[in-house]
Formats: C-alpha cells, structure tokens, sequence
C-alpha cells in the first residue's frame, strides 16, 4: 500500500482511521463525522489555528469547539498529532472509566478541550460567548502599541447543531453583534440518525444564516484541504460579520458500504467494514492506531507557530507591565476573576424595615454597588433587565460594534443567554451574570446543566419566584422550578429572606469558584429582618442559620426567601400558646449540607419534636431536613391569577394556617 505523499493529507487520514480505531475499540461512538471531516479539520488546525500545547491556556490563543461533540474522536486525534498531553493509549481507553478521552468532550479533560459538548447546540452557542468575551476584552485592554487580546474562535457544527433552537438564538444575536472573529465550519453531510435529513430538515441553511446577519461560504468539498483552506483565507480576510462555512462532506468517508448512512453515525464500523475501509483508502491494515513518520508534522508545525506567537505575546505582556502597572493589573484580576477583599465593605447595608423592599430590588441595589468596584462583572438579562434589576449603572451597553460596555442584552433569548454565559466564563476575563424571570429558568436548563457540570462560576439572577408574581397567573408563576434546580449537581440554588440576606447572597456566589449560582429573588416586597451584619457575614455562608433561637425548642421553623416572614408570624402565634419555638432561615441546601454536625444541630436542634418547612412551592427533597419527613406547608398544585396577598390566603400561606398544621404534628408525636 501506498500512503499519500501530501503530508497534509497523510495527516488527515491518520486522524480518519485513529478516530475509526479508537470507536471499535471501545466497540461504542460515533465514526461517521470524524472520517468526513478529517480533512477540513486537519486544514484548520494545521493552516489557521493559533495554539500552543505547551502552554494550553494560553489567553490570546484561538478557540476551538467541537459542537458537534459526539464525533469527539476527531478532536482527540487532532490533540495527539498536535503534541497535547493525549497519548496513542489515551486513545486506545476512548470510552472507559477514568480515560482522558470519554464518549463527548469534557471541558479541561485533556488540555485542549475548550468546552464540554454533545447536547448539540451547546458548543455553537457557547462558542458565541467566547467570541464575544474576545471583542469586549480586546475593547477594554487593548491599546496603540500594546495589543494584549486578538484571536479567533472557530466552530464545527453538524446538520444536528443547525436544527436546534439554541443555535438560532445564539447565533440570531452573534450576526446582530457582527462578531466577526467568530467562523464556523458547518459539517453538511446530509445525515441524522434516523436517516436523510430530508425527513425533517429541508431549508437553505447559509440562507437562514444570511438572513441573521453572517457571510456565507457555499458548497466547499470536504475532501480537499486546499478548499477548506481557501474558503478559511476568504472567512478570515474581513472581520465585520461572523463567517458560516458550508463544508460538504460524506459522513462515514472511505467506509464502502456504510459510508454516506445513518448507519456509520452512532456505531463501529464493524472488523469487516473497518478492515474494507481502510483496503479502500489504501491504509495498512496494522498495526491499528497506526501514526506513520511525518503524519504529525502539519499540526505539530502548526504548535511551534503556536508557540512562538505565544511567547511573541508574553513579550508585548512583559512591556505592558513595566509601561502600564495599573492596567496589567486590571488585566490580572480579570483573567483570574478576582473579588475584591473588601467586598462586604463595598455591598449596601439595608436598616430593619417592616415593609421592606422585593428581594429583586435589593439585588439591584446591590449591582449598583458593584459596578464601579468590580470592572469585570458583566452581564444582563433576557430582555427583562427592568424587572430583573440586572443594569449596571454606568457600565455602558454592549451592541453592534460596541463592545466597550459591561451589560449584555440577550433578547428573548434565555437558552443562549445560558450557553453565551458560559462562554463568557470559560473564556475568563469576566465574571458573568444572567437574569430572567425563574419560571423561564426552563429555557435554558441544558445549558445551566453543563455549566454545573464544568464547575463555572456563572450566576443566575432569577427572579418572580413565587405565587408572588401574582396577577399574570399560573404560567409565570414557578412552582416545581426551585426544587428543580436543587437537584442539579454543583448548582447552589441561594433564596435570601430579605434585602440584607440578598446583599450576602450576592457575596456568597461572587466567592465562589467551583460551580454556578442560582439567585432566587422575589417581585414583592419583604420586610427587613434585624440582623447582625456580622452574623450574616459569618452564618449566611454556611447555609442556614437560626434566625431566632432556642435550643429547648419543641418546634422548629424552616423557610426560605418569602416564606421566613411568614415563618416568624408563625412562631409568634405558636410561642403565644406556649409552645417553644426555634426558626431558622435556610437559603441555601447545598452549603448547609457541607457543614458539620455542630452547626446542623444550631439550625435544627436534636431535641425537637417537630421540624417544619415553608415554602411557596412543591415540597420535594424537605424530607431530607424536616421531622417527621415532608412535615410543612408547600404547594403541589400550580398557582392562578390573582393579586399576590389574595393568593397567598387562598393557598392556606398564612401564620395562622401554619400554626395549626404544626400543633396537628405536634398533637400526634
């Protein structure tokens, strides 16, 4: 057999049968895309990409995404040849426990994955954010003689990622943006699972694109490197709009029979196919995972480019320093997201007030406070910023061309307003922040899963979070959503009782750096409780913290957000009888369930004989806290449209109704 002389080429066909290989192996993944696209992937990375794996965050280098993840053997071939810490055997574990290569890409795992994939949509989506964060970067550093931020984050997307509404809404907003470092090659081979994508997809997709604000490049063939490179050179020669390639591709590519089915998609090839593949192609048969002498050579010239742009940068970095020490500070802390230590001397007090103000308004006040003390919180909402409270005042507004500013405005748009704040987190630089109504939290859940899944510090600004809503009824009003949320992995799900809890909410999720944050805040308004500043600051962060205490206690009251005032009129009732009372705020399960058994017992003494929950929603997962388990008022029903005082009586959230279920337990143990 005969390999092809073009090293280029013989690149691309060690990426097609390693990513072949490595899929029997595991007897499990996805071939078809990787052999299709080996080649327009071996012409980006190797002609176009800016890396350096030696040096794998590296902030100025280029981003890529694989959003169409399931064909991760691509991306894992592509690491090896390039020299990343991927090994042939790493290649050989595709799919077992522990591997570096698992069945989609995972964020960090190895060096080199930019972002976790597979859900299809996410990566394009999340992709926009990190082509974002480079233009607001680039705008706020960037200076005559001291350029600091200029990349490009590329994309290969499949037929999959184009139908999935993510992908419209994020890239509705990139066009509207013109964020045109942002190219993606779109992997159009005409396949899906299930068969032709003619059974359910049928429009003109560049057009579709056009329409949304990009350029365009149709109909390039896959199989030649040199056209890929060409339509690259053409994507990269203007930088006003975001740049969708068409790539034409065979899904499957060289397999005789399977090749250019639904069948090669989701499954091995097969010993028999595999083995007339590689006959086909002229490919030696063994050894498997074979890389020939000089097959890495594209890409690994390609990281010595890489490298020496990097140390280029370092260079202009190192000049910056010595010229600029305030603005390469500036930089420092953003790259690393810093917080500032006085933060609790920065966040507003609020006084003891028995109206109060809506937790969602306290908020506001609080991004107020931070907006000229913390230069890289960025965000917005999904086109509900007035009844979010999400505007940083004085921050500036990014838009079209504009990218000066720090508030974001994502249009209707929560899934991508989901995924592009991942981006923005991944990327680094800023510390992001997104807001809508909870009940919308739905909208974007894939991309809130995966940003719990990677541990990024994203906040989520959720407000209206109850029957509070009030008149707009039944559709608004969140009922299971906070519970969801609980039950995600990673993801801390924070509901403040008042306008001071909210400023410590805030506190709590700015310090964290291990997973995102989920803010539930309220429309109406609640009264300012008289807390301690410095027992919030103290107790706030562990979770839950007896706001009324009483170690002797037969009764203990728990709450969150809204339903605390109410727990407290509660107790007065019952202590008005006689009966002991301990309440204890609980805004957050997941801190409070890294604490130790000491402060457990604080917020829910031993002793009692009756542990009851508050909340304005269904009552799943109280069990793990109350006694006897579920004991507490909650609603498993959804709400109706009425005014927000009537349908907290209607729904029996009253003191005088918790008080009677409590004396019920309390009357049976």
């Amino acid at each position: 057999m005969t390999l092809p002389e073009d090293k280029e080429r013989l690149c691309a066909m060690t990426v097609r049968f390693l990513s072949a290989d490595a899929v029997e192996k595991a007897k499990s993944g996805h071939p078809g895309m990787p052999m299709g696209m080996a080649e327009a992937a071996v012409a980006l990375w190797s002609r176009f990409l800016s890396f350096d794996p030696k040096s794998p965050d590296w902030p100025d280098r280029d981003r890529f995404v694989l959003s169409a993840g399931h064909g991760s053997t691509l991306l894992y071939s592509l690491l090896h040849l390039a020299g990343y810490d991927l090994s042939l055997e790493d290649l050989r574990n595709f799919r077992q426990w522990g591997s570096k290569t698992p069945g989609h890409p995972e964020a960090g795992r190895p060096p080199g994955v930019e972002t976790t994939t597979g859900p299809l949509g996410q990566g394009f989506a999340t992709a926009v954010g990190m082509a974002l964060a480079e233009r607001m970067l680039a705008a706020r550093f960037n200076r005559d003689g001291g350029e600091v931020v200029n990349h490009r984050t590329f994309v290969i997307a499949g037929d999959g990622d184009m139908m999935e509404g993510v992908t419209q809404e994020a890239a509705s907003l990139a066009g509207h943006l013109g964020l045109g470092k942002l190219v993606v090659l779109y992997d159009s081979n005409g396949i899906t699972i299930e068969g032709s994508t003619s059974l359910a997809f049928s429009e003109d997709v560049p057009a579709r694109f056009e329409a949304m604000g990009w350029r365009t490049i149709r109909g390039v063939d896959g199989r030649d490197p040199s056209a890929v490179a060409r339509a690259l050179e053409e994507a990269l020669s203007r930088e006003e709009k975001p740049v969708l390639i068409e790539v034409r591709t065979t899904i499957g590519f060289g397999a005789p029979h399977l090749g250019g089915t639904s069948k090669v998609h989701g499954a091995p090839l097969g010993p028999e196919e595999l083995k007339a593949a590689k006959e086909n192609m002229g490919w030696p048969l063994e050894p498997s995972f074979l890389v020939p002498p000089g097959a890495a050579d594209p890409l690994l010239e390609a990281a010595s480019r890489g490298r020496k742009k990097r140390e280029e940068w370092e260079n202009r970095l190192a000049v910056w320093k010595q010229a600029d020490p305030g603005g390469y500070r500036e930089w420092e802390a953003a790259m690393a997201g810093e917080v500032p230590e006085d933060l609790d001397e920065i966040l507003p007090r609020f006084s003891p007030d028995p109206k109060g103000m809506a937790t969602r308004a306290a908020s506001g006040k609080v991004l107020a406070a931070l907006a000229p003390a913390l230069p890289h919180l960025a965000g917005g909402s999904a086109d509900l910023a007035p009844s979010n409270k999400t505007a940083l005042p004085g921050a500036g507004d990014v838009g079209p061309g504009a990218f000066e500013g720090r508030n974001l405005h994502f249009g209707v748009r929560e899934h991508a307003m989901g995924a592009i704040l991942n981006g923005l987190a991944l990327h680094g630089g800023f510390i992001p922040f997104g807001g809508t109504f909870l009940v919308f939290s739905d909208y974007m859940r894939g991309a809130l899963r995966l940003a719990a899944m990677m541990k990024l510090p994203v906040i989520y600004v959720f407000t209206h979070d109850s029957i509070g809503v009030g008149e707009d009824g039944p559709t608004h009003q969140p009922v299971e959503q906070t519970a969801s949320l609980r039950a995600v992995p990673g993801l801390h799900v924070v509901r403040p009782a008042d306008a001071a809890e909210t400023a410590a909410a805030w506190a709590y999720a700015l310090r964290r750096k291990d997973g995102p944050t989920a803010l539930v805040l309220t429309r109406q308004a609640l009264p300012t409780m008289d807390t301690p500043a410095h027992k919030l600051a103290e107790a706030f962060p562990r979770g839950a913290y007896p706001i009324k205490g009483n170690p002797s206690a037969r009764v203990v009251l728990l709450a969150s957000g809204s339903e605390v005032s109410l727990a407290l009129k509660a107790a007065a009732i019952l202590e008005e009888e006689g009966i002991p009372v301990q309440v204890s705020s609980f805004p957050c399960w997941e801190a409070f369930r890294d604490q130790d058994r000491a402060w457990k017992e604080e917020v829910i003494p031993p002793g009692a004989e009756v542990v009851f929950a508050l909340e304005a929603g269904v009552g799943l997962g109280w069990e793990a806290w109350t006694r006897p388990p579920g004991a507490g008022l909650f609603l498993e029903r959804f709400g109706a449209s009425a005014p927000a005082k009537t349908l907290f009586e209607k729904f029996g959230f009253t003191p005088a109704e918790a008080a009677r279920r409590v004396k019920a337990l309390l009357a049976k143990a």
